[in-house]
């Protein structure tokens, strides 16, 4: 693989930097779409970035802008360790342009096993009647902690500690910040997040794997609805041998 530096616009969720980058960082900061995001690939030396953009300004300046870091070196995860966490700051304002998570194995052969439990909470709020809106972006707040038994997350997990968290796919790469927890247009439970580009957008429930410090998640667990036909998806009533709609045996 080539190693030579390319310029590249690199997005954030306040702004962007125009930075010289190599092909490995490149694949980093590459989420699937046609633009590159800061957060996959971390720090950069200041002297690779040429400009910054700051959205809360509206204005590009030259240079980089401050970048702030520490080095908790948390376990979040068993065989999982925070090793830093930074962000890029607007030089004018001191707004955040873009932040990022830099997680290490200590053993890279190994699996990321269950996360790092989360502090009890004080008091659970009470169970609230869930309303639905017949739109395609989820926008309901679910309630609390006996939902979250229905997936990996353990029970000491609550709905609301997920909101603000930041969510990393499988291979540890950021991907967005949780939002809120609500029902799409199927009636299924989702996650909404804040993408790093600012966007919305939203997961299923069962493609989170683990929830502690930070969201992770993982392959989709697949769980096949009773009385529902593989054939053309008719629900058919509990304990039917045959579709009702097309005949197929159930």
């Amino acid at each position: 693989m080539s190693s030579e530096l390319r310029l590249k616009k690199l997005r954030g969720s306040g702004g962007y930097v125009m930075a010289t980058v190599t092909d490995e960082q490149q694949m980093k900061g590459n989420l699937g779409g046609p633009d590159l995001f800061l957060a996959p690939i971390g720090r950069l030396d200041p002297d690779k970035i040429t400009k910054h953009f700051c959205n809360t300004c509206e204005k590009e300046f030259e240079g980089p802008p401050k970048i702030e870091f520490e080095n908790p070196n948390e376990e979040v995860a068993e065989n999982l360790i925070l090793a830093e966490r930074g962000q890029y700051i607007c030089n004018s304002c001191n707004a955040s342009i873009a932040e990022y998570r830099d997680f290490k194995k200590e053993d890279e052969a190994g699996e990321v096993g269950s996360a790092k439990p989360l502090e009890p909470q004080v008091q659970s709020a009470p169970q609230q009647e869930v309303t639905t809106q017949q739109v395609p972006q989820p926008v309901v707040p679910q309630p609390t902690t006996t939902q979250a038994t229905t997936t990996q997350p353990g029970p000491a997990t609550s709905v609301t500690s997920i909101e603000g968290k930041s969510v990393f796919d499988e291979n540890a790469n950021m991907i967005g910040t949780a939002k809120q927890v609500g029902i799409d247009s199927t009636q299924s439970m989702v996650l909404v997040i804040t993408k790093e580009d600012g966007t919305e957008g939203s997961i299923p429930w069962n493609s989170i794997k683990k929830i502690g410090q930070v969201v992770l998640l993982g392959s989709p667990e697949v769980k096949v609805q009773a009385g529902k036909c593989s054939s053309c998806g008719f629900t058919n009533k509990e304990g039917s041998k045959f579709c009702e709609e097309c005949g197929t045996k159930i």
